[in-house]
């Protein structure tokens, strides 16, 4: 084994099991806000870096003049995802149910340790993360708005957050909205939040990474994802969970192929607007259109 591959295999447990140490710590400062967003800047940079040494796909270190759309986009999801975190936790939810029972609400098991607590939480979250994308495939008015998230032709750290805000916003209702329903802390959701954006950047960079069985079977990996982006519906409707694979393997969809390299060319049949003002609108009009269906056979 080449020292390249060992890297290979090591990078991604590595990446994450850093920034989940790293958020135990920075979680207990007056700022968990604050060092959130700096451990997520520097996982950032360390798979800019990696992109740019051992890219997986090398077609896709090209241009797409998607840049400032890419960044746009992820800066107003992200801005929406964390706006509606700080409402749920402080003026929201959790702070006018709790007080009215003095002892938290919900079923929630407050009394287990956090970190117990936090995989409950990803168990319970990923129900609702997972039908939210699941329907904007298969429910044609939801896919109008992750259809901008599926117009990419490149995978790459910087349309990591490439998604339109309403299609965020409908993940974070399913998704956090499981978690408050049943009573979870707010350092439960932070967690929850944390967990989905480190994973997030990281299926989605294009980094040369290889992954042990279990990995791909527990965890959404670079390795299923890149099946997910695929324009062939066998292949593109599915992996749909975001941060483990429970919901995937229980309603069997999903999916990897082990015999040969998922598609380079990837994207939607439909013709995007290249501007971030038109990409925000698109949606929104013709909504009685029906989609051309994805091809049927593999492409690479």
């Amino acid at each position: 084994m080449t020292a390249k591959t060992l890297i290979s295999y090591i990078t991604w447990p590595l990446l994450l099991a850093a920034c989940v140490v790293a958020t135990a710590f920075g979680f207990e400062t007056t700022h968990p806000i604050l060092a959130f967003n700096s451990i997520y800047l520097c996982l950032i940079l360390s798979l800019f870096f990696l992109e740019r040494v051992m890219p997986f796909e090398p077609k896709w270190q090209q241009k797409d003049s998607q840049l400032f759309p890419d960044l746009a986009h992820t800066l107003l999801s992200k801005g929406v995802v964390q706006a509606l975190v700080l409402f749920a936790g402080v003026f929201g939810l959790t702070s006018i149910i709790t007080p009215l029972t003095g002892q938290g609400y919900g079923i929630w098991p407050r009394d287990w340790p956090l970190w117990a607590q936090v995989i409950l939480g990803m168990v319970s979250a990923e129900f609702g993360l997972y039908w939210a994308h699941r329907l904007a495939h298969e429910f044609h008015p939801l896919w109008r708005f992750h259809a901008v998230h599926h117009s990419v032709t490149r995978l790459w750290i910087v349309n990591t957050g490439r998604f339109h805000f309403i299609d965020s916003l409908k993940s974070i209702v399913l998704g956090t909205g499981v978690l408050i329903a049943l009573g979870a802390p707010l350092e439960v959701v932070l967690w929850l939040s944390a967990i989905t954006a480190y994973i997030g950047v990281l299926t989605h960079c294009n980094v040369e990474m290889n992954f042990i069985w279990p990995l791909s079977y527990i965890f959404n990996t670079p390795e299923l994802h890149r099946w997910h982006h695929s324009k062939v519906l066998r292949e593109g409707n599915k992996n749909y969970s975001e941060n483990i694979m429970i919901w995937d393997l229980l309603f069997r969809t999903h999916f990897i192929d082990t015999k040969r390299r998922p598609p380079s060319r990837i994207g939607i049949t439909q013709q995007m607007p290249d501007k971030f003002h038109e990409q925000l609108v698109w949606p929104f009009k013709d909504l009685s259109l029906k989609f051309k269906p994805y091809p049927q056979k593999p492409q690479n």
